[in-house]
């Protein structure tokens, strides 16, 4: 057993459009589920093919669909935000890109009256001609569509490193939270994914590492779980994972280690298991260092 208090689902297959409807029979064996787990906290992940910001009419319109089928998904399930990129552009440029998902994620929220599953915007790493990268553009999003009870942001860590967001120091944190705060508003971040990244700051390549053994290191990490503001927000791993579960194990003992405990160095070698950062940290509490 992890031990998890929140998790992250796909409703539905994350490599195709439709499928079968979900049943009530279903959902009511997930909320059941979930109690005897002592999952606190769900969210839930959009297939990878929707792109609210597709000029064409046809991917922009299975886009709508499949957001509104997840949506009320989640609906059923009893699962209060649905995670889901911004979208690319394809060549149409920032501008036009953004008032077309804006104008997308609208009529999701319009088609989905009465669901109380927020859509969370996740910042991207800026691939591409893909949008939200930057703080302004998440925010004007969120503006655009125009109905903010029901849209929120997930942060990914990886993302943000990739974006040119550096939060690997406490002083760095800071900066970026504030920014974050001064443009959006900490408070909309409802989800946040904890991954380390394969990449160096402002690569704008999206490649998930695990906790501690990239370029990220332990500074982001400790700094997120040690937030009062962030008590309460669900975060979920997107490590590479393997059937058996040990990585994941790995990773949330790292993370766990964090709570509570002193800042950790400013950098940890890339080539180090998480075990040995796991036996490091036990030795420095050991001598409440």
């Amino acid at each position: 057993m992890l031990g998890c208090s929140a998790i992250q689902i796909f409703t539905k297959s994350n490599r195709q459009w439709a499928d079968r409807p979900l049943s009530e029979e279903s959902a009511r064996a997930f909320r059941s589920a979930m109690r005897e787990c002592g999952i606190d906290a769900a969210i839930a992940h959009c297939t990878y093919l929707i792109n609210p910001g597709a000029i064409d009419r046809e991917i922009a319109e299975r886009s709508i669909k499949a957001l509104v089928d997840e949506i009320e998904r989640c609906e059923m399930l009893g699962i209060p935000g649905l995670v889901a990129h911004p979208g690319s552009h394809l060549g149409a440029g920032e501008r036009r890109g953004i008032a077309t998902i804006a104008k997308s994620v609208r009529a999701v929220l319009r088609r989905t009256r009465g669901c109380r599953a927020m859509v969370l915007l996740e910042n991207v790493a800026g691939q591409g001609t893909n949008l939200g990268h930057t703080w302004e553009q998440l925010a004007e999003m969120r503006d655009r569509i125009g109905v903010p009870e029901r849209v929120g942001f997930c942060l990914d860590t990886c993302h943000a490193h990739a974006a040119g967001h550096d939060l690997r120091t406490p002083e760095r944190y800071v900066e970026v939270m504030d920014a974050w705060d001064d443009v959006i508003g900490l408070e909309h971040i409802r989800a946040i994914h904890l991954n380390d990244s394969k990449q160096p700051l402002g690569s704008r390549r999206d490649r998930h590492e695990h906790i501690g053994r990239g370029e990220l290191g332990l500074g982001a990490f400790h700094s997120l779980l040690n937030a009062p503001r962030f008590a309460g927000v669900p975060k979920v791993l997107e490590t590479p994972k393997r059937d058996d579960g040990h990585e994941d194990r790995q990773n949330l003992r790292v993370l766990r280690r964090l709570i509570g405990a002193p800042a950790p160095p400013r950098r940890r070698p890339t080539w180090q298991t998480p075990e040995e950062i796991d036996s490091q940290w036990a030795a420095r509490m050991r001598k409440g260092q």
